[in-house]
């Protein structure tokens, strides 16, 4: 069961930050119907080259000259994980990043939304996906890998 961190009224949904499998995770107290708007990606807009001075995994590419930095923890969106089987997803739409509904969510799930290949490349695959989906073989190829070192 996850620990509430923090809660916000957003639109017509309430969501909360709580634990996850992952570290945060966001989550819905309300259902969500299917081609919802649930929450906007925000932060400092980043030009051409400064993305390359930031350091962080909160960085949301808009298109080649714009990329939105969205470590501040009052962007609300930053605390949706990452999984290969997302009930999320993202949408550009003149130069900010809603997050919409796939499906039907049901309260109490966590959101998450696809990363997509080079962060998944660069962050996630090296120590093995931890999503839903992935994560029982995950474990099983750690435990593999643990039990052939003794």
């Amino acid at each position: 069961m996850a620990t509430t961190r923090r809660s916000y009224k957003l639109g017509n949904y309430d969501l909360r930050v709580a634990r996850s499998y992952a570290g945060l995770g966001l989550f819905t107290d309300s259902d969500i119907p299917k081609g919802q708007c649930i929450v906007e990606y925000t932060g400092r807009i980043l030009g051409p080259g400064e993305d390359d001075d930031v350091s962080g995994r909160y960085l949301f590419e808009v298109h080649s000259r714009r990329t939105i930095d969205g470590t501040p923890r009052s962007n609300t969106a930053r605390y949706i994980n990452h999984s290969c089987k997302p009930n999320c997803e993202p949408m550009i739409h003149k130069g900010r990043v809603f997050i919409f509904s796939k499906r039907a969510i049901k309260a109490g799930e966590e959101l998450s939304y696809n990363y997509g290949k080079a962060y998944v490349d660069a962050y996630i695959k090296p120590h093995g996906c931890l999503c839903p989906k992935c994560r029982p073989a995950t474990l099983a190829k750690k435990r593999r890998a643990a039990s052939k070192a003794l």
